[in-house]
């Protein structure tokens, strides 16, 4: 029999100290239950990912002092087993470092091994920093149990056809009685049910009993979502931790099974199996309020338009931050509705959020006349309504930096695909919450939330009025895009294509088979393929957004700007 105890913690990156003090008491609570072993997530120590922190001599220094400092604190827990994550150097050709598991005991390391299968592709660079490990299975003997140890990527490859090397194979000759795997592996819809059909059907094949230890939280634009859980060769998934918060648990590991700590069998819960717009509820609010928290930010500030855009970024804000520390700014135009200036006043009664009210119509006239004066012609057209934007997004820098709240962006992906989006304008800020939801999920996640409240959160005319920016006279969306039950579908194809979950894959290909057949509809794939293309340059400037889909913008999806864009 083994005792084993999940930490699923929060670890911050750069916080070597802080990072410790979770292990720590993750560590403590682990002895209190008479736990053997205790693991942590991969990278535990420095979190997940340094990046070219990696390259600076007083962060490497760091991490020495942190790893001295967690072997010392192996003594506060007699007997019992650290499984951590670090960063190691090692000599000879080749990169300075690796990404290795260490284990800790009584004051010494006993085992040590380092990642051998290093992800290059869509958020991951750790070839940039890391020395691939020597192709061999580490084991370490504790009590009477044989426990095999791999990290995160190691485990993608059972199948053999993403590299080379096999480390599930590896493990599988070596014959230990359980592998623990320790993981860092950022959350996107589907993400879950992915990780449990790859290493169910790796225990299957391997006959190996795993455990999966994952970390939780929000670190940039990534979202970590928690949920490690155990597989066996005969049940498949067994066992799952809490999803999107800490946990630390532990379980007893006899015969080849996952018990509970009482010796009861786990019954294993759905609660983590959640729809899609609960997922993104929930990973939109733990990733902002992580951001939040490690950035400094206590409170936050939207542009309040009365759209739909703006009333989901202030909900899923004031989820994540709460109403009094939220603030909503309107900023009428000659061009704003009535209609829009009522639904901004509904909002955020609703929300129980301040609204604060700063026209721009004298500020923009103010723009026009010092044009007209300089250069002999008015702004019009493209030019006005871009000078509105902007107009807007320097009063809500204005107020940033005047208050030291977080301004929070409003733009959703499919006009940040297109370009339909302001540069300086309403891309100024330092997150996006739905950047990486299409436009008609943005409708679909309103309607949920209040039906998940109970009430109208979002009032039913902004949910159901007509898409429209307000920067000129009867403007609508669809005066320039395709409707966007349309758009996104095509967006979806292009910039995603065949990493879409199933439950998409059918209708999206479905409706671009309808638009290949015919002229119109080629010419139409065509044209926002290039739209995609040429604004590429507003997309690198703009702030992080919070990835919740397999393909994100950002280091997900890296494109040149100055270049022929064919897809």
């Amino acid at each position: 029999m083994l005792k084993l105890t999940v930490a699923q913690i929060n670890p911050t990156i750069g916080d070597i100290d802080g990072n410790l003090a979770l292990m720590r008491a993750a560590a403590r609570k682990a002895a209190s239950e008479d736990s053997q072993i205790v693991v942590f997530p991969e990278l535990s120590l420095t979190g997940y990912y340094p990046g070219d922190l990696l390259d600076e001599p007083g962060f490497l220094a760091e991490i020495e002092r942190g790893l001295n400092a967690a072997i010392q604190a192996t003594n506060e827990t007699p007997d019992l087993y650290w499984v951590i994550g670090s960063p190691v150097t090692r000599s000879g050709p080749g990169k300075r470092l690796q990404n290795a598991l260490l284990v800790l005991h009584d004051g010494k390391e006993v085992l040590r091994y380092a990642k051998q299968l290093l992800p290059t592709y869509n958020v991951f660079d750790e070839r940039r920093h890391f020395e691939p490990g020597p192709d061999v299975a580490r084991i370490l003997k504790i009590g009477s149990t044989r426990v095999g140890f791999m990290i995160c990527e190691d485990g993608w490859n059972d199948a053999g056809t993403d590299y080379a090397v096999n480390p599930c194979k590896r493990l599988a000759d070596a014959a230990p009685d359980i592998v623990v795997s320790i993981n860092a592996s950022p959350s996107n819809l589907g993400k879950r049910e992915q990780r449990h059909t790859l290493f169910a059907a790796a225990s299957r094949r391997n006959r190996l009993p795993i455990l999966y230890v994952h970390q939780v939280g929000g670190q940039d634009q990534l979202v970590f979502d928690g949920a490690s859980f155990a597989t066996t060769p005969e049940e498949g998934v067994v066992f799952e931790a809490k999803r999107f918060e800490e946990d630390v648990v532990t379980l007893i590991f006899e015969n080849g099974s996952f018990l509970q700590n009482d010796l009861s069998a786990f019954s294993l819960s759905v609660a983590n199996a959640v729809s899609p717009m609960t997922f993104y509820r929930k990973q939109i609010v733990l990733g902002l309020r992580d951001y939040a928290r490690r950035c400094g930010f206590q409170k936050a500030v939207v542009g309040c338009s009365g759209g739909i855009d703006s009333a989901l970024t202030l909900a899923l804000a004031v989820e994540a931050l709460g109403g009094e520390n939220v603030v909503a700014i309107t900023m009428p135009s000659r061009f704003s509705s009535e209609t829009s200036i009522g639904d901004s006043e509904v909002l955020c009664r609703n929300l129980g959020i301040e609204l604060l009210t700063h026209p721009i119509r004298d500020i923009v006239s103010a723009f026009e006349v010092g044009f007209l004066q300089a250069t002999g012609s008015a702004p019009q057209g493209l030019t006005l309504e871009n000078l509105q934007a902007r107009v807007r997004g320097s009063i809500l820098m204005e107020f940033s930096n005047a208050h030291g709240h977080l301004l929070l962006t409003t733009g959703n992906k499919s006009e940040v695909s297109v370009g339909y989006c302001t540069l300086y304008g309403d891309t100024n800020g330092g997150l996006g919450l739905i950047g990486d939801i299409y436009k008609t999920e943005v409708f679909e996640l309103c309607r949920h939330i209040n039906a998940a409240e109970g009430r109208e959160v979002i009032p039913r005319t902004i949910i159901e009025k007509e898409p429209s920016a307000e920067l000129a006279p009867g403007q609508k969306d669809t005066d320039s895009l395709p409707p966007y039950s349309v758009l996104d579908d095509i967006l979806k194809h292009l910039i995603e294509g065949d990493r879409i979950g199933e439950p998409e894959q059918a209708s999206v290909q479905s409706r671009i088979a309808e638009l290949t057949a015919t002229e119109t509809g080629r010419a139409l794939i065509a044209r926002i393929k290039g739209m995609i293309g040429r604004n590429e340059y507003k997309r690198r400037q703009a702030p992080p957004i919070l990835r919740l889909r397999a393909r994100s913008f950002g280091n997900g999806r890296q494109m040149p700007i100055a270049a022929r864009h064919i897809f």
